[in-house]
């Protein structure tokens, strides 16, 4: 009971202690996580206020990778945005997915992505979880590249990196952000679920037509 009740006290103050900033952060991010499994457009303006708080959370606690990671957030979002109504107004097919080709190239990317960015922080920051960093940016890179193109197998990788951001996140003492990347996980799931239905009604469809 007395260790039941120092881990909850444990987490409420870690809670309280919890910035606004990363408030701001999570709330939104969790949002627009949610938007984009629903394949609301507005998942995109949503996803750029949760960028400008991450990226300063980030960078305050040496999570460089990361840090980074937002400002190619920031355009991806920009672009999907764009690339979303574009795709809307010449009424093309709203979700494809990867083939055999395109897994191998994805999996290629992500090796290389996460060994030259464990090595640069290694190297030239002073963070104490530079590969770990590093595979997460380098898999979220993809995973955030896919989802813009409304790919179907960017929420399998999306389900990767939250497993592997949630011990991150906790063995940084950023409780708040561990707890969302939980609910992230969810979201990726539930994501991925409606995503294929989508794909499979469109491919009934083609093949009717």
């Amino acid at each position: 009971m007395l260790l039941q009740l120092s881990f909850w006290e444990l987490i409420i103050n870690q809670l309280a202690a919890t910035t606004w900033l990363e408030w701001v952060g999570t709330l939104s991010g969790f949002a627009c996580v949610y938007l984009a499994a629903r394949q609301n457009i507005w998942n995109w303006p949503v996803a750029i206020i949760s960028v400008v708080a991450y990226s300063i959370l980030f960078f305050e606690y040496r999570l460089y990778g990361d840090a980074a990671l937002q400002i190619y957030f920031m355009g991806t979002s920009i672009y999907g945005w764009y690339y979303w109504l574009r795709r809307k107004e010449l009424h093309q097919k709203p979700v494809v997915r990867l083939e055999g080709r395109g897994f191998a190239i994805v999996s290629i990317a992500g090796i290389v992505l996460t060994l030259l960015l464990g090595w640069f922080l290694d190297n030239y920051t002073d963070t104490n979880v530079p590969y770990a960093d590093g595979f997460c940016t380098a898999i979220s890179f993809i995973a955030q590249f896919l989802m813009t193109r409304k790919v179907l197998q960017n929420w399998i990788l999306w389900i990767l990196v939250d497993i592997c951001y949630v011990p991150l996140y906790l063995y940084k003492d950023l409780m708040l952000t561990a707890v969302l990347y939980t609910l992230f996980l969810g979201l990726a799931v539930l994501g991925y679920l409606q995503w294929r239905k989508s794909y499979q009604l469109s491919v009934e469809i083609a093949s009717k037509a």
